[in-house]
């Protein structure tokens, strides 16, 4: 029986799986969007949505609190210096939208990303993004035309 048991295990032992949701929360932190796997969406949204709650609160004990959780540096700089300020509301921060079947396994997948994800972009690194998409679009343009002639 399963009384009082919470959680999902991942059919991991406890060490593999705090190691992969810490992985799943500085990736979404640091991508500010990810997609996985329903199940492992959920527990990261769980323990994501009260590292950004530390986050809103700022100060010296809860950065200390979430160093605890997700022992990261530059991922909780980001989330307390460039993030946190960002978020207006307070609480429900992240949204789970269910995506598709995987081709593999066919297990479901979702995407896990932040509310207000448009405005915790940084324009730079969207328009660095663009222009390198540009750039290799025209790479591939002109190296189908080479193969053409």
């Amino acid at each position: 029986m399963r009384h009082r048991v919470a959680g999902r295990g991942f059919a991991r032992n406890t060490k593999q799986r705090k190691a992969l949701l810490r992985g799943l929360v500085i990736s979404l932190i640091t991508h500010l969007k990810i997609e996985t796997t329903v199940a492992k969406a959920k527990e990261t949204k769980k323990i994501a949505e009260k590292i950004i709650t530390l986050a809103k609160k700022g100060g010296l004990s809860s950065r200390r609190l979430a160093m605890s959780r997700i022992p990261e540096e530059t991922t909780i700089t980001k989330l307390f210096n460039e993030l946190a300020p960002k978020i207006s509301r307070s609480s429900g921060y992240l949204r789970l939208l269910k995506s598709r079947n995987r081709a593999g396994d066919n297990a479901e997948m979702a995407i896990l990303e932040f509310v207000d994800y448009e405005k915790l972009q940084d324009k730079d690194a969207v328009e660095k993004r663009e222009k390198r998409q540009e750039a290799r679009m025209a790479a591939a343009e002109a190296a189908v035309g080479q193969l053409s002639e």
